[in-house]
């Protein structure tokens, strides 16, 4: 374990484009390193993912599952590819397993509309978008992964498992969260539970448990909505929203959803978060189709490691590694707002090595003022 202010990172680059914009997140913490003093970043690379499967048989070795037991916290490119699969038809996901392993029961997916990214909604209050979906990440639907059984080619069974405990500790972390958002921004501070209580007695008792935990949080607004509602809503008024908890499944659907409001995958970042671990990662996949032509968008990658700074600093009290979170954040959004790139996905010709560099020369700039 590392001392109060310098951390051991294991870096998990992966397959595809996880590979490209891993090697390029590097390069922005360096930038950000030498900008600001405080604390210190030690990578420890491993290998993981379908490649490595191909070739050693092995998704995830021992090796790789320990270094991120030990470590402070865990930077992730993408795993899986579509033509690489288990014997049972099943694609490559050691994140999964990841999830369980180090018991990561919040996955948070910050939605947040990022100033000159064109937005796919009309509406001008689409510029104020700015919430946080936290998907249950250890049991629920995903709770069988692995596990399904197929009946004599005829039936197929998978499970759903939801807690107590794990019901408590995920709207215990939402509530935090939107506690530490409203200190942030007074106009925040709601924590919404998105369910289907009306079908499934698991969410049912869940929900319960939600109102149960809310009462606790008495300076936190609380409300409710299905999961179909809440998918026509993030349409029909996504800004009216800020810390949403729910179930794995559902948090996987939306989340790609709530990427879709604010321009893509591309920029939309995660975490991974336990107790004692947290693991960041861009939302997009290995996105094969693309892989090594240089045009893969960094963008979810920079703000996932600015997630990991933020988390950091604040489990171990440095300020300057939520400073440089800052940092990345405020770099992003004056290379868009300045329309000083335009990444393949929007239109535009710059890929990663253009972004990369726009968003250095942006810390560089944020350093100096």
């Amino acid at each position: 374990m590392s001392s109060k202010n310098a951390f051991d990172i294991v870096v998990l680059p992966g397959d595809g484009i996880g590979i490209e914009v891993t090697d390029a997140c590097l390069e922005l913490l360096a930038a950000v390193q030498r900008r600001i003093g405080g604390f210190s970043l030690a990578y420890d690379r491993r290998p993981g993912g379908a490649g490595c499967y191909q070739q050693t048989g092995d998704a995830f070795p021992a090796a790789s599952m320990s270094a991120c037991e030990r470590a402070d916290a865990i930077l992730f490119g993408a795993m899986g590819l579509p033509h690489i699969r288990y014997p049972d038809g099943r694609e490559i996901a050691p994140q999964i397993d990841l999830r369980v392993r180090l018991d990561l029961y919040a996955g948070v997916r910050p939605i947040r509309a990022i100033p000159g990214v064109p937005l796919p909604l009309v509406d001008p209050r689409a510029r104020e978008i700015d919430l946080v979906i936290v998907r249950e990440s250890t049991e629920g639907w995903f709770y069988y992964f692995g596990k399904g059984e197929v009946r004599d080619d005829e039936e197929a069974f998978d499970k759903c498992r939801i807690s107590r405990k794990g019901s408590e500790r995920v709207f215990d972390f939402s509530f935090r969260l939107a506690e530490r958002r409203r200190a942030r921004n007074p106009k925040k501070g709601r924590v919404t539970c998105v369910d289907k209580a009306n079908v499934f007695v698991s969410m049912a008792f869940s929900n319960k448990i939600f109102w149960e935990r809310a009462k606790l949080f008495p300076g936190i607004a609380a409300d409710h909505c299905y999961i179909d509602a809440m998918a026509l809503n993030l349409v029909r008024k996504p800004w009216e929203y800020d810390v949403m908890p729910t179930e794995n499944q559902f948090g996987d659907i939306i989340s790609d959803l709530g990427a879709g409001l604010i321009g893509g995958m591309g920029m939309a970042p995660s975490g991974d978060i336990g107790d004692k671990h947290a693991v960041f990662q861009p939302s997009h996949g290995s996105a094969p189709d693309i892989a090594g032509q240089g045009k893969a968008n960094p963008i979810a990658m920079f703000l996932s490691a600015a997630m990991m700074l933020d988390w950091l600093g604040d489990r171990h009290g440095v300020a300057a590694c939520a400073d440089a979170s800052a940092l990345i954040e405020g770099a992003v959004d004056r290379v868009f707002a300045d329309k000083r790139v335009l990444p393949n996905e929007f239109g535009g010709r710059d890929g990663t090595a253009a972004i990369t560099r726009a968003v250095v020369d942006a810390i560089s700039e944020k350093a100096v003022a």
